[in-house]
């Protein structure tokens, strides 16, 4: 992740390892004691984790909703043509997926977390309550940081979907991420009302026809 954002902007835009660390650290002193090793997926890692889990639960979280709303210059866009990535913002609620870390790995493996996910400390990483059914559980979450420079503030779904249909990086077409987040949820049952529009929105800007969710429950608009 680093490599990428270095080549395709500047080697200050990407955090040192030295950052990287003393961020992790600060978020594991902040951990509750006794909370277990869950870690709340709502975009990429949903279908994407990257690290072993023993347990995946539908969860949903209150308070933030998932959104289009930092800019990517390197993953799903270029610095030319930014694409759009997920992020955690502010109100409405957002039903994802609480993936358990093996609790022996779960240092090692929230390190290699934290070399994809904070690499521009675009994020707050922050423990959160979540609910799978009526149990509450402490999970972290990555939510956006309205001061970085690459959050998009409050974009129409129009605006969305024109960069969305167009924009494409050193991993793929932001339209590509679009549709591997809405059908990762589809899969766990879930159908969101916002990512359902904004593909029927994208496909049209694409002229691509976009295949109706079979399952799932609707998620609680933003």
């Amino acid at each position: 992740m680093r490599a990428v954002y270095v080549a395709a902007v500047d080697p200050s835009h990407a955090l040192t390892d030295e950052e990287l660390a003393a961020s992790l650290a600060v978020t594991l002193k902040r951990k509750p004691a006794g909370s277990d090793w869950w870690v709340f997926a709502y975009g990429s890692l949903l279908w994407n984790p990257l690290f072993p889990f023993d347990d995946a639960r539908p969860a949903t979280l209150s308070g933030r909703h998932r959104r289009f709303c930092l800019w990517s210059v390197a993953s799903r866009g270029t610095s030319n043509q930014p694409g759009l990535v997920l992020g955690l913002d502010r109100g409405g609620s957002c039903h994802g997926v609480v993936y358990r870390l093996p609790a022996r790995r779960a240092k090692d493996e929230l390190m290699l977390l934290w070399r994809r996910e904070m690499v521009l400390g675009a994020y707050h990483p922050l423990w959160v309550t979540v609910r799978c059914g009526r149990a509450p559980l402490v999970a972290l979450a990555f939510v956006v940081d309205r001061a970085h420079r690459q959050y998009t503030g409050k974009l129409s779904l129009g605006e969305q979907a024109d960069v969305l249909a167009s924009a494409a990086g050193a991993f793929g077409s932001s339209a590509d991420y679009l549709e591997r987040t809405r059908v990762a949820l589809i899969t766990h049952g879930i159908v969101d009302p916002y990512l359902e529009r904004l593909a029927k929105l994208t496909a049209r800007r694409r002229g691509t026809v976009l295949p109706s969710p079979a399952i799932g429950e609707a998620e609680s608009p933003s």
